[in-house]
Parts: structure tokens; C-alpha cells; sequence
């Protein structure tokens, strides 16, 4: 509403006094400026009145039985819904300590009896522009703090988004390194296993038709040990591979959780995402000085393929595994320095369909827990309860927007001091458009 919009505003003007007659001369007065008058003859009608529709302005006597003019000013200031609404007092009261009393119950004016009426309009316009402009303010006021909202989820969101694509570039690149070595080994183990068979035979068809070779082939074979070089030659080519197939499915985990999203939302295998991303993590699950290795317990339910975008949910996965491993660690830490029992740190991922269209993936560790202060703000942008310089408060906020905003999900925490902590995803199956 701009200015000139406030001057054709009918304001509503809310009248207490205990005299019928100044009542009647004051509204008279007020509805010919074009007011709207509303009336009260006591202290309790007028609270009434304001609870059932807020003026914009009340004028208000001193002197009334049951409840003085003071005692109403208080009582509409203690309360939140007409806090705001200014309060001119009227009254034959004119002594300095009556009208400091009057300010510091929360009056905005005070004119004294008997008025003029020309007085009573020019203050009565002072404190509606006044309240008016007021108003104004604070509609400015909650739009810029929604505009500095949304640029931090912004910010918020492209730090981690440019983190996560670092982190992607990094190890698709890995990855790839790795993938062509590996290939020219696994492809040619069974070229060498074949050529080692094809020599094995040759040897042992020797030994048939030359039994007894001269002392020299006998002292070398002695010396390597032939007969034990023969059969560990296989379990070695078996070895080779099994490490070069496992180096195969590391590779495939490391390009599962570095491809990047196209826009649109695929159709992918859920517990895909999750072992990729605690193979990212496995080296901060191993054994360290101050904890034996934490403990990865599945329980993955019978899951379809979920639509979704799959590098924001394993960036979902990484914040909360992240979160789930420095907690185990600060109370390892805090049960060494306390001299107390240090429990096995065990995280428990499992997932479920309790519903046609919902899957739920819970992950719950036996760390720190988290107080109910700290809970009710875990998902704000910047909120952290870590250290400095060791979280930024980016992570669950991220993985909030991603869950809820983006998968039309939910993602709570349940946990207590002490006691470690859940965190539950809510994910649609098929998410509506």
C-alpha cells in the first residue's frame, strides 16, 4: 500500500471511556473525518473488541471502574496479536506523573481534557502515518530477509554443488586411470594362464619320458622347488583374479558415484549409490589410535529402482555418513579422555518399502547423539555443532533442499545425548511432476 493509498484507507478507531457522552462526542467527531468508529464503556469490552477485530488505533481513558486505562495499555502490550496497535490516552489527568505513567504503560500520545477537537485529529494522523510507514518497514523488513534467505540457500547450494562436482571430476579421473591398466591386465590373465598351463604340461611330460635328468636339472629343480611351484602357480593366477575383479568393481563404484547428472531424473538402483559412497569413505572407517574400524551393518530391503537424481542423493548419502563418522570419532575421543568404556562404532544402514511409493533408507550410528537445541536447528544453512574450521554447516542443510525440494521427500533426525543418532530419508518411488 503506498501513501496515497494509505490516506484513502478507512482506518479503524477503537473509543474507551466510561462517560457515554465523551464516547458520543468523539465518535461524532472521528466518523465525520471518515472513520470507522468502533465503541467500548470499560476496560474489558474494549479488550474484547480488540481480540475480535484489531483497530488500527485506540483512544483510551484513565479513569474507569474494574480496569483502569493503564492496566488495559498493559494488557494489550503483553500480548503479541496488539502489541502493535498504538494507544493515544485521554484524560482529565494532567500531571506530569500521570502522563509519564501513561508513556511507560506503552502509550504513543497523551492529551489531556478537555480537547480540542482539531488537537485530537492532528495527533490522531500523526500516529496512523506513523503506523502506517511502521508497517511499511516491516514488510520491507521480511522481504529482505526472505531475499538474503534465498541468496544463502543459493550460496549454500552452489558451494556444495561446485565441492561435489570437484570431487566427481576428481575421481572419474582416477577412475579412468585406473580402468585402462586394469583392463590389460584382466584381459590378459587368461592368455597367461593359459601359456603357464601349456608349459606346466611340457614339464611334467619331461619328467615322464626322462625320469632321471642329469644332476645339474635335478640340483635347480630342488632348489625352486618344482612339484610346490607347480601347484601354487594356479592358486596365484586365481589370486590375480580375484584382486584385478575387485579392482574392477572399485572402478565401476567410482564412475557409479561420479556421474553426473543430465538434468533429468533416472531410474537407478538405490544400494548402488550407498556401497559407492562408502567405498569413497573407506578410508576413514578403518582402524585409527583413538577406535577399532567402525563397523558397516547393512540391511537392505527388497528396493525397485527409485527415480531420482543419483549423484545429489549420494551426495545426501556422503553428508550424513560423513556427519555419522565424526561423531563416532569425538566420542571415542571423549570416552578416552574420560577413561571410560569405548563401545564397537557401528553404523546401520537399512532400507525398506513400507509403502507402494516410499522408500525409506535409515542410517544410525552409535556416536555423540545430538542435544534437542542443536536438533531443531540441524538443518539450517551455517548451523554446526563441530568445531571451528572443521564443519561449515552446509552439509545437512544441502542434503535437506536435495531430499525435500528436489525428491519431494523428508528427511528427519531422531536421536539423544549420548545415545547416537538416526537419520531417515523419505524417498518417492516415482515422484509426481
Amino acid at each position: 500500500m503506498t501513501f496515497n493509498q494509505a490516506k484513502s484507507y478507512t482506518a479503524n478507531i477503537l473509543v474507551v471511556d466510561d462517560t457515554p457522552d465523551n464516547v458520543r462526542l468523539l465518535a461524532a467527531m472521528l466518523t465525520g473525518e471518515g472513520y470507522e468508529v468502533r465503541k467500548a464503556l470499560n476496560g474489558k469490552m474494549a479488550v474484547t473488541a480488540c481480540q475480535r477485530l484489531l483497530p488500527d488505533l485506540i483512544l483510551l481513558d484513565i479513569n474507569m471502574p474494574g480496569m483502569d486505562g493503564y492496566e488495559v495499555c498493559q494488557l494489550l502490550k503483553s500480548d503479541d496479536k496488539t502489541r502493535e496497535i498504538p494507544i493515544i490516552f485521554i484524560s482529565a489527568l494532567d500531571s506530569v506523573l500521570d502522563k509519564v505513567k501513561a508513556f511507560d504503560a506503552g502509550g504513543v500520545d497523551y492529551i489531556t481534557k478537555p480537547f480540542q477537537g482539531a488537537e485530537v485529529l492532528s495527533r490522531i494522523k500523526s500516529q496512523l502515518h506513523l503506523r502506517f510507514l511502521q508497517t511499511q518497514v516491516e514488510k520491507q523488513n521480511l522481504f529482505l530477509q526472505k531475499t538474503l534467505d534465498e541468496l544463502r540457500n543459493a550460496q549454500t547450494q552452489l558451494i556444495q554443488t561446485e565441492k561435489m562436482v570437484g570431487l566427481g571430476q576428481l575421481v572419474a579421473g582416477i577412475a579412468h586411470e585406473i580402468n585402462n591398466p586394469v583392463s590389460f591386465i584382466y584381459g590378459n590373465l587368461k592368455y597367461a594362464e593359459e601359456y603357464i598351463n601349456q608349459l606346466t604340461e611340457i614339464v611334467q611330460l619331461y619328467q615322464e619320458q626322462y625320469p632321471n635328468p642329469p644332476a645339474k636339472i635335478q640340483k635347480v629343480i630342488q632348489d625352486i622347488d618344482l612339484h610346490f611351484l607347480m601347484q601354487d602357480v594356479q592358486n596365484i593366477i586365481d589370486a590375480m583374479h580375484r584382486g584385478s575383479e575387485r579392482i574392477r568393481q572399485i572402478v565401476m563404484s567410482l564412475q557409479q558415484f561420479s556421474r553426473q547428472d543430465t538434468g533429468e531424473m533416472r531410474r537407478v538402483n538405490i544400494h548402488e549409490g550407498i556401497e559407492s559412497t562408502l567405498l569413497i569413505l573407506q578410508h576413514k572407517l578403518r582402524e585409527t589410535k583413538i577406535r577399532p574400524a567402525i563397523e558397516i551393518i547393512k540391511e537392505y530391503g527388497n528396493l525397485p529402482l527409485i527415480s531420482c537424481y543419483p549423484t545429489q542423493l549420494n551426495q545426501v548419502f556422503m553428508n550424513v555418513l560423513n556427519n555419522a563418522i565424526d561423531a563416532i570419532e569425538e566420542k571415542s575421543l571423549k570416552n578416552i579422555l574420560d577413561n571410560s568404556y569405548v563401545p564397537n562404532p557401528q553404523i546401520r544402514i537399512s532400507t525398506e518399502l513400507p509403502e507402494e511409493n516410499i522408500a525409506i533408507i535409515r542410517i544410525a550410528d552409535n556416536g555423540t547423539g545430538i542435544d534437542e537445541s542443536a536438533k531443531s536447528r540441524l538443518f539450517d544453512p551455517f548451523f554446526t555443532t563441530k568445531p571451528v574450521g572443521k564443519g561449515t554447516g552446509l552439509g545437512l542443510a544441502i542434503s535437506y533442499q536435495i531430499v525435500v525440494q528436489k525428491h519431494q521427500g523428508n528427511l528427519t533426525c531422531f536421536s539423544s545425548p549420548g545415545e547416537g543418532a538416526e537419520f531417515v530419508l523419505e524417498i518417492p518411488v516415482k515422484p509426481t511432476q
